[in-house]
């Protein structure tokens, strides 16, 4: 997501780069550069005014502080503007203490609506909330039928009563099931239409003024852009909404609607789809999200996903296994199993600080290369994975192996080598001994001691990385071809 929009505003930064201090004829050019990459991501036109001249402001007001450029001066003022803009701080979902919470979902068809509604169940089922589901949008064919397989899938309950009673009635009914067995969260999946029709929005404000919702919360497409802050201000003011839950935003590298709904219609973003699975919905925080257009990454999302599917006891005798060298193939497709759980390469890369600059080429040549190891580990036997040193010393079973996954003799003596470079390197830096940094943590001795001048290359010296270091980083970002 925000692709487009954070290569575009990498070369407004450039625009002051080798400045000494942000005036007022320097930072038109990046000015301009912010608005084109606004407008590009399809920004309603209202907001994308406000929000330059609110960045203009605060730029030319802004104290010089030593020791930081200008270039990052203004990512700093733009970060916080858009922080601002998004509603600075995340809104979390209603929970009503001692009652049942109702939660009311509205939006058009086409939207992932009701996909959205078993989303945010199996969310709150995480939260140890329990939820009940109820259909009562009648009119789609098979809208019921696909939310009571959705339910079956996250172990949540549904309750309907089929396609010919009246939506108001199945709401009323649900509610009363949820209350009477003491359920935490009912959520109430309401029919769409194609577009805003007066029909939908009276029969939309029966169900609401029967059941009293405590969350009415508005689906959007966010391939829609600036359109769908203009749709959720019309539902804020035809029903009156709480919040939005932005869907398909894993395929909008613009990003026009997180930048826009807030602002336009004044309704907070609760939740933003990140993808078709059920699992795939995340909490909105404006901060967060912010750090993501600007190509930060957003570690504090990475660590709350890796902490949903790792066990702590796993980690701890992973850890283990790893400072005494005893980690092994099975392990390895452990990790490699666990990283499809937490999703695709490319989202959970994006995620990391430094490299979200990855291009699509190279993180589908990551992809393909994890899908290679896993097919020629599938092919070892149990003794082989746990004992890496019989694939060395054995040609045979190579061949065995390459003919088993479809790969070459060459291309599984890569595996077991790189495997092997990667179990020794992964235990010296348990150890404290980075290979290529002498004597950082403990392991070699000092190189600035007894006199010892670094070369140009080193650390914290002019150039950066040393030379070697480099190339690592070369290699590593054509395809993650070292493991």
């Amino acid at each position: 997501m925000f692709d487009a929009l954070s290569d575009r505003l990498e070369s407004a930064w450039k625009k002051l780069r080798g400045q000494d201090k942000i005036s007022q004829s320097n930072i038109q050019d990046a000015l301009r550069e912010v608005r084109r990459a606004l407008l590009e991501a399809d920004v309603n036109l209202q907001v994308v005014k406000d929000f330059i001249t609110e960045v203009e402001t605060k730029a030319q007001g802004a104290e010089v502080i030593a020791g930081v450029r200008p270039d990052q001066q203004f990512i700093k003022i733009v970060y916080d503007e858009l922080v601002q803009v998004m509603g600075e701080e995340n809104v979390p979902l209603a929970e009503v203490e001692g009652k049942t919470t109702v939660v009311l979902m509205a939006g058009l068809q086409g939207t992932g609506k009701t996909t959205a509604t078993a989303k945010l169940a199996l969310h709150l089922r995480k939260l140890e909330r329990s939820c009940l589901l109820v259909a009562t949008d009648i009119y789609r064919p098979a809208a019921i039928d696909q939310l009571i397989t959705l339910g079956k899938q996250i172990d949540v309950p549904v309750f309907e009563l089929g396609s010919d009673a009246d939506p108001v009635e199945i709401a009323r009914q649900g509610v009363e099931r949820a209350r009477a067995e003491g359920i935490n969260t009912v959520i109430i999946d309401t029919a769409g239409r194609l577009q805003i029709d007066q029909d939908m929005m009276a029969e939309l404000a029966r169900i609401k003024s029967t059941v009293q919702p405590d969350e009415t919360l508005l689906v959007v497409d966010s391939m829609t852009g600036q359109e769908a802050a203009n749709l959720t201000r019309t539902f804020h003011d035809q029903i009156g909404i709480t919040g939005a839950i932005l869907t398909k935003m894993d395929g909008d590298s613009r990003g026009g609607a997180a930048l826009s709904v807030r602002q336009i219609s004044g309704a907070p973003i609760k939740f933003v789809g990140v993808g078709e699975k059920v699992e795939a919905l995340q909490p909105f925080y404006p901060d967060r999200m912010a750090s993501r257009i600007l190509g930060m990454g957003d570690v504090l999302t990475l660590v709350e996903k890796a902490q949903e599917e790792i066990d702590l006891a796993d980690a701890e005798q992973m850890q283990e296994k790893i400072l005494s060298a005893k980690f092994d193939f099975t392990d390895f497709l452990k990790q490699m199993r666990l990283l499809k759980n937490m999703g695709s390469l490319g989202g959970i890369m994006k995620m990391i600080p430094g490299m979200g600059k990855l291009s699509d080429d190279q993180l589908k040549q990551g992809e393909t290369q994890l899908k290679r190891c896993e097919a020629m580990i599938n092919s070892m036997t149990g003794q082989e994975r746990r004992d890496p040193d019989l694939l060395s010393s054995s040609p045979s079973r190579r061949r065995r192996i390459a003919s088993g996954s479809g790969y070459r003799e060459a291309d599984v003596s890569k595996l077991v080598a790189d495997f092997q470079k990667m179990r020794s390197l992964m235990q010296q830096m348990g150890q404290g001994n980075f290979p290529g940094m002498p004597g950082m943590f403990g392991g070699g001795g000092n190189p600035l001691a007894a006199g010892n001048r670094p070369s140009p290359g080193w650390r914290g010296y002019p150039g950066g990385a040393l030379p070697a270091q480099k190339k690592k980083k070369e290699k590593k970002k054509k395809g993650f071809g070292t493991l």
